[in-house]
């Protein structure tokens, strides 16, 4: 593992993999794992809504999206640390690395619909519509295109390779990150 302080953003659309490469890097480096997605979930149960129903409310108040990413802006502050997120990227502008997973629609509604024990075309749906609301919702919050992937050290699509596969990029990348040894000093 390099020396030094990572911080290591993670994005991705719904079921692109982001939850268990991060969980995969906290393991093995032992990183603290900071999931953008379970605080808005969470938000969503604290507020007795569905996901689907929060997704909406929280087009109209952005304070949800600017209290989840001022979490994760505030765990960039800390050593050894994987943050997952669709704004991961664009949120902690200093991240050491920032990594991208992608994959084609359908296959990520397969992953999805196994998750969540719903059909396949169900599950085409409801990301279908979320990402269409989350880019409008980003592009008038921040003025960030989510389809914008200029921001990212590396992209990876999923759809090729395994969870261990993809694990086994990041870990090379992040193993190599820094030529001299010395992970910390190159911070912007």
């Amino acid at each position: 593992m390099p020396k030094g302080c990572l911080v290591i953003t993670v994005s991705g659309l719904a079921g692109s993999g982001t939850t268990t490469l991060c969980r995969n890097l906290a393991r093995h480096y032992g990183f603290k794992h900071i999931y953008a997605g379970l605080i808005f979930r969470q938000m969503a149960e604290e507020m007795g809504m569905t996901l689907q129903e929060f997704q909406k409310y929280a087009e109209l108040h952005p304070e949800i999206d600017r209290e989840v990413d001022r979490r994760q802006v505030e765990a960039a502050n800390e050593c050894n640390v994987v943050i997952e997120g669709r704004l991961a990227g664009w949120m902690v502008k200093n991240a050491d690395l920032k990594i991208w997973l992608g994959a084609p629609m359908m296959e990520r509604a397969k992953r999805v619909a196994q998750r969540e024990g719903i059909s396949v075309e169900e599950a085409y749906i409801q990301i279908a519509e979320r990402e269409k609301q989350n880019r409008k919702r980003y592009l008038n919050l921040y003025g960030i295109d989510i389809e914008d992937k200029s921001i990212y050290d590396l992209i990876i699509n999923t759809a090729k390779w395994g969870p261990d596969g993809v694990f086994a990029i990041v870990k090379a990348a992040i193993d190599h990150l820094y030529p001299d040894g010395d992970a910390g000093s190159n911070k912007n």
